[in-house]
């Protein structure tokens, strides 16, 4: 079932726009694509369907894609160098929304070459892809991660963040550390998005508020990590894919105004955060969705998990400021899309 929020932002310019969206079949990447198609976008979608989770379930989501005419799906990993130099050789885009990435911080422990040849090595493939084309904006996912265990909150995208406490943050600093490069030295306009904890239908089996739901469900325990006192701004996806779509419309400009006095030399470089700007707890969490199963958790209280962080919090004043949105979903209304998703996927 996709997403039922309505729908805010509408720009004549979508239906003439051609977009490159890697990832495709990821959780994110497919509700974007969905938007996009629906807005008359003509989508062309990589993915790797590697089994990080659940690869039916990324089937299932690109089945959802594909009767669409606008729609051309590619199985391509961004760290086959020659796989992506060859498709920018043959296919024209106007915007890159690179959605593609090893994700999760704890897998990120014992699996890290994962990351570098997804995260990092894919990425410089895709810059250089986007290098020869003179591709008009690339979008791109970092993360919430790369704020570390940021003594400030709300976090803001001026806050310092040289100290991942996870590869995977480490490698999402380095995408925003390589676009800024590939935007001073070729004028490439990047725009990096520091996502917050997305949840929501079609989401990935991986995170905690999908284990949470399919443990409750078959009566087993589940395991609350720092005894429920972390805070997360959980953001659903419809304000994420919200968020994007705007930002996609905005590359990032140099300005006489913006070059002077910079900290750095100028180029078309821009940082957002999207995120809920109402973290909760995570027993309150839980709580939302024992309220919408109707049924009651077995938990399992263990301490802080390696990598993981106390609080996300996001300062969302700038998106506000330059696209006129910030995400607003209650998490009440989020959890209920995703229960009735997935009690009709899963047949629960």
């Amino acid at each position: 079932m996709a997403s039922q929020q309505l729908v805010t932002f509408t720009d004549s310019r979508l239906s003439t726009m051609r977009a490159l969206v890697t990832g495709v079949a990821g959780f994110i990447g497919y509700h974007l694509a969905e938007r996009l198609l629906a807005a008359g976008v003509e989508v062309y979608g990589i993915d790797n369907l590697n089994e990080y989770y659940d690869v039916n379930l990324k089937k299932a989501r690109l089945a959802k894609l594909q009767p669409n005419a606008g729609f051309t799906f590619q199985h391509l990993d961004l760290s086959n160098r020659a796989g992506v130099a060859h498709l920018f050789e043959t296919q024209d885009f106007d915007c890159v929304v690179n959605l593609a990435a090893q994700a999760g911080v704890r897998y990120s422990l014992s699996n890290p070459h994962a990351y570098v040849d997804s995260n990092v090595t894919g990425f410089v493939n895709l810059l250089e892809g986007c290098r020869h084309q003179a591709i008009q904006h690339l979008v791109y996912a970092s993360s919430s991660s790369v704020y570390g265990v940021n003594p400030k909150v709300p976090f803001a995208t001026s806050d310092n963040v040289d100290y991942p406490i996870s590869l995977y943050a480490a490698t999402k600093k380095a995408n925003e550390l390589m676009a800024y490069t590939y935007s001073h030295l070729y004028q490439i306009p990047t725009t990096g998005l520091r996502f917050f904890t997305v949840y929501g239908p079609w989401g990935r089996p991986d995170m905690a508020y999908f284990k949470f739901v399919k443990a409750i469900e078959a009566g087993n325990p589940i395991e609350v990590y720092n005894y429920g006192n972390m805070q997360r701004d959980f953001t659903y996806i419809d304000d994420v894919v919200e968020g994007v779509v705007r930002v996609m419309h905005q590359p990032p400009q140099i300005t006489a105004a913006k070059a002077e006095g910079a900290e750095q030399p100028p180029a078309p470089y821009k940082l957002y955060n999207i995120g809920n700007n109402q973290p909760v707890t995570l027993s309150h969490f839980i709580e939302v969705i024992e309220t919408t199963l109707g049924k009651s958790a077995q938990k399992q209280f263990l301490p802080m998990q390696p990598g993981d962080v106390p609080i996300t919090f996001a300062d969302v004043d700038e998106l506000m400021r330059d696209v006129g949105f910030r995400p607003s979903t209650p998490i009440e209304t989020g959890i209920e899309q995703f229960v009735q998703w997935y009690r009709n996927y899963y047949g629960s």
